[in-house]
């Protein structure tokens, strides 16, 4: 009996549970002494809390749901059963985390950076800022040099005693020497001292302002922004090339001036009270020979644009490119002069040099020749340029000859292609009627009545052929003009 009595002792001995406080572990939550605790299994965890991961380390129960070892996204544990093991146990949740330090190393850098830029970009903009009070004061003390000073002095003064005329000026010695208009300096005091009275027309591309200087009227256009090349390509041309003639509206000064806080952009002619030939037409009925004296004086203007003048007070040829009834302008003698060469093309024979500017706008989509509306112009010949001014001519022709009364009868002024296209045609609506159909504006048959509206009625259709080659030049309509305003004078003579 004794033998088995021992075994079932021992056996007892075997299934008692095993003693707690076997084991030591890392201990890292309140409450632990030394960092250490004593129980019978340890175990490391890990939870996430606002964003924070948070790791707990010590002894737990092996029979614990905490040691299945399940892992989640914010939460989990691990258990281990020997002697420091939970010292290097690791634990990776399933989220993306982060170790804390990386964390705040970002929010480290951030701190850093954030600020580190926008005191770069703060740096910038001061510095553009000094930049343009520093261009802004060179200027001003330019404006205020002893120079200028004394210069507007004299101006005033001159003014003042009654000796000083913008005619005075533009005839004296003090001009550019190109014959086009007044030095630089002279220019810049001429546009201080202008008084803009009344807005006297208003387009797409600016504004046209009567104005005052001294007692004279002077028209002031005004640029839009968006047409900035327009006024540097005719204040280039103005004070480069010799431009003074009767037929070509008189160049007084060119300015880039601030009003209401904005830069404005000036160009300073001759007014003509009369306005554009457009304007004209509108409310006047014309004779036969005020009729020839208006076709005549612009083609006398087209001449000297289209003609190259030699020597040191020379000028190139020059090409519109823009011709039609508003830019032209109607004089107090009733002859005619060609304004607007915003978009003029200059050629020198001697260095065969085309010059045809930086403007991206183009010519008025209703004058434009054939060539032009289907783009087989040559851009790298002159005289294509001087042959769609030529089309443009005969159509400002075809406009007078309408508002030219014969026996008594007289059309309503209508702009050409009137009856072909709407008011503000489209590019290709243009392009049908002109090369497609190959349309050109409808001659009044009572003009073949009268002699002379007769011939012009022959220059109309010779201005208006398919090929450009064909056309006729400026020069020969100037002469063909110039003998039947002979004619015409004639009979006046004898009387």
């Amino acid at each position: 009996m004794l033998p088995g009595s021992i075994l079932c002792l021992f056996l007892a001995i075997l299934s008692l549970p095993r003693n707690s406080g076997t084991l030591s572990c890392i201990c890292e939550n309140q409450g632990c002494a030394d960092k250490m605790c004593s129980g019978e299994a340890c175990f490391a965890s890990k939870y996430l809390e606002q964003g924070t991961i948070i790791t707990r380390k010590g002894c737990i129960d092996p029979t614990s749901l905490n040691c299945r070892g399940d892992i989640t996204e914010n939460y989990g544990t691990k258990c281990c059963s020997s002697e420091l093991c939970n010292k290097n146990l690791d634990i990776r949740l399933s989220v993306k985390e982060q170790p804390q330090e990386a964390q705040s190393h970002q929010k480290l850098l951030l701190l850093i950076l954030v600020p580190l830029f926008g005191s770069l970009i703060l740096a910038v903009l001061v510095g553009l800022f000094v930049w343009k009070v520093v261009q802004s004061r060179r200027r001003q003390m330019l404006l205020e040099s002893d120079d200028w000073r004394d210069l507007e002095d004299s101006m005033l003064k001159a003014s003042v005693m009654g000796d000083s005329t913008l005619e005075g000026w533009m005839n004296d010695d003090c001009t550019t020497g190109s014959g086009s208009g007044l030095p630089f300096l002279v220019q810049r005091t001429v546009a201080r001292q202008i008084t803009l009275v009344e807005c006297v027309g208003k387009g797409r591309y600016g504004e046209v302002w009567r104005g005052t200087w001294h007692g004279e009227n002077v028209a002031v256009k005004i640029f839009s922004s968006r047409d900035e090349q327009s006024w540097f390509r005719e204040t280039e041309i103005y004070n480069t090339v010799l431009l003074r003639h009767d037929n070509i509206l008189g160049f007084i000064a060119s300015d880039m001036t601030s009003r209401n806080s904005s830069t404005q952009l000036w160009l300073i002619t001759h007014y003509h009270e009369h306005g554009s030939l457009y304007d004209y037409l509108q409310c006047t009925i014309l004779d036969v020979e005020t009729c020839l004296r208006l076709a005549s004086s612009i083609i006398c203007g087209l001449v000297h644009l289209h003609v190259e003048i030699f020597g040191t007070q020379g000028k190139p040829a020059i090409a519109h490119r823009d011709l039609k009834s508003r830019n032209i302008l109607v004089k107090k003698n009733i002859q005619c002069c060609i304004a607007d060469l915003g978009l003029a093309v200059m050629h020198s024979q001697s260095n065969d040099y085309l010059d045809i500017g930086n403007n991206p706008r183009v010519g008025t989509k209703r004058y434009m020749a054939p060539e032009v509306l289907d783009e087989q112009i040559r851009m790298d010949c002159f005289e294509s340029f001087k042959q769609t001014d030529i089309w443009a001519y005969g159509l400002v022709l075809w406009e007078i000859a309408r508002r030219t009364v014969v026996n008594g009868i007289v059309e309503d002024y209508k702009p050409p292609f009137f009856d072909m296209v709407p008011i503000d045609p489209s590019f290709e609506e243009m392009k049908k009627v002109v090369c497609v159909d190959q349309q050109t504006p409808t001659i009044p048959n009572r003009l073949y009545s009268d002699p002379t509206l007769s011939a012009l009625a022959k220059i109309m259709k010779e201005c208006w052929y398919q090929s450009p080659s064909a056309r006729l030049t400026a020069l020969r309509i100037k002469k063909t003009l110039k003998k039947l305003s002979d004619s015409f004078d004639k009979p006046k003579q004898h009387f």
